[in-house]
C-alpha cells in the first residue's frame, strides 16, 4: 500500500489526480480536513507521513513544501514550473527520460502542458540528429481554459454570464514565458524558442504546432522521415499515439472528454520543403493530472496507465 499526498487537492490540477485515484485499493489518500488545508503544521505531517507527496500548488510554495519533508524517504512529484530545470530533479516525461530514470527517481518534476506536446515532437528528433540542434524554433499553441486554474476559469465562464462572451485570448505577449526553459533545456536546444500561446473557449483540450521550413534548415529531413521517426520512438506506448494519416482539419471540441493520451502529427508540402508537425492532448491529462498519476504509477511500482483516461484527446 503506498501513501499518496496531495498538497493542493482543492486546486484543478489536484482535483484531476484525485479523480483518477478515487477507489483504487492499492493506494491511500492522505486527505486533511478542509479547515486544516492550508495549514502548514498539518500539510509538513501530511507530507513526512506520506509515501509520495504530488504538489499541486504555485512555485513558491511548491519549494516551501519540499523544504518541509524532513526525511529522506518521502518521494515527490511537484505539478508547479518551481523544479523542472532544477538540479537532483528528474522530468517525468517517461517516453523521452526513460520509465526506469522515473520510477527509481525520488523527485520528479511534472512537465508543463505546452512543453509536453512540443517536446514530444521535436526531442526525438532533434536527439536522432533528423533536425538541427541550432535552429530558432516558433511553437504556436491554443489551450483550453482550465490550464490557467481558476483565476481563468472565472475569466472566461465570467464573461460568459456577462454577456460578452471570450473566443480566444492571446497572451505570453512580453516573450519569456515560464514554459520556454524546459523546452529548451529538455529538447536540447541551443536557442529558446519564440512561443506564441492562446485559450479558446474550450473547458479542456490542446493542441500545439512546430512549423518547419524544412527547405530552410541545415540537416533537416523530409516530413515523412520525420513522421517515420516519431512513430518508430514511440512504438509500443500506450499514451502516445503517431497518426499515419494526414487528415484535412484538426478539431479541437468545446465538450471533449478527459483523456490522458497524446497524438502527433506531421502534415508536410507536396514537395517536402515544409511542415507542421502538430500535438493533440488534453490540457489537464497527459499535460498534467494524467502525467502526474502516470509518473506516481511508476514510482509506486504499479501499471503505468492504471487509473488513466485511454481515450484519444481528439
Amino acid at each position: 500500500m503506498t501513501n499518496v499526498f496531495i498538497d493542493g487537492a482543492a486546486g484543478t490540477t489536484g482535483l484531476e489526480i484525485a479523480e483518477r485515484l478515487s477507489g483504487r485499493e492499492e493506494l491511500s489518500l492522505i486527505i486533511l480536513p478542509e479547515d486544516r488545508r492550508k495549514d502548514d503544521a498539518a500539510r509538513a505531517e501530511a507530507l513526512n507521513d506520506c509515501d509520495i507527496a504530488v504538489l499541486c500548488l504555485p512555485d513558491d510554495a511548491a519549494r516551501a513544501a519540499v523544504a518541509m519533508i524532513r526525511n529522506d524517504r518521502t518521494r515527490v512529484i511537484d505539478a508547479s514550473t518551481a523544479h523542472r530545470v532544477a538540479p537532483g530533479w528528474t522530468y517525468g516525461f517517461p517516453e523521452l527520460v526513460g520509465h526506469d530514470k522515473v520510477a527509481q527517481a525520488r523527485f520528479v518534476a511534472n512537465p508543463g502542458c505546452y512543453p509536453t506536446g512540443f517536446l514530444a515532437l521535436i526531442a526525438p528528433l532533434v536527439r536522432a540528429g533528423l533536425l538541427p540542434a541550432d535552429w530558432p524554433y516558433m511553437v504556436n499553441a491554443v489551450s483550453g481554459y482550465s490550464g490557467g486554474g481558476k483565476a481563468l476559469i472565472e475569466h472566461f465562464e465570467g464573461a460568459k454570464q456577462d454577456g460578452k462572451s471570450i473566443a480566444f485570448r492571446a497572451y505570453g505577449l512580453s516573450m519569456g514565458h515560464k514554459h520556454v526553459a524546459e523546452m529548451k533545456a529538455l529538447a536540447g536546444l541551443a536557442h529558446e524558442p519564440l512561443f506564441a500561446p492562446a485559450v479558446v473557449d474550450a473547458y479542456r483540450g490542446m493542441v500545439v504546432e512546430v512549423p518547419l521550413p524544412i527547405g530552410a534548415m541545415p540537416g533537416a529531413v523530409d516530413p515523412d522521415a520525420l513522421r517515420s521517426a516519431l512513430a518508430e520512438f514511440y512504438a509500443g506506448s500506450s499514451l502516445v499515439n503517431v497518426s499515419p494519416d494526414t487528415p484535412a482539419e484538426l478539431l479541437l471540441h468545446a465538450d471533449t472528454p478527459a483523456s490522458d493520451c497524446l497524438d502527433l502529427f506531421v502534415f508536410g508540402s507536396a514537395d517536402g520543403s515544409q511542415a507542421r508537425l502538430i500535438a493533440r492532448l488534453d490540457n489537464l491529462g497527459k499535460g498534467a493530472g494524467g502525467a502526474a498519476v502516470q509518473n506516481l504509477n511508476l514510482m509506486a511500482g504499479l501499471p503505468e496507465t492504471q487509473g488513466l483516461r485511454l481515450s484519444p484527446p481528439g
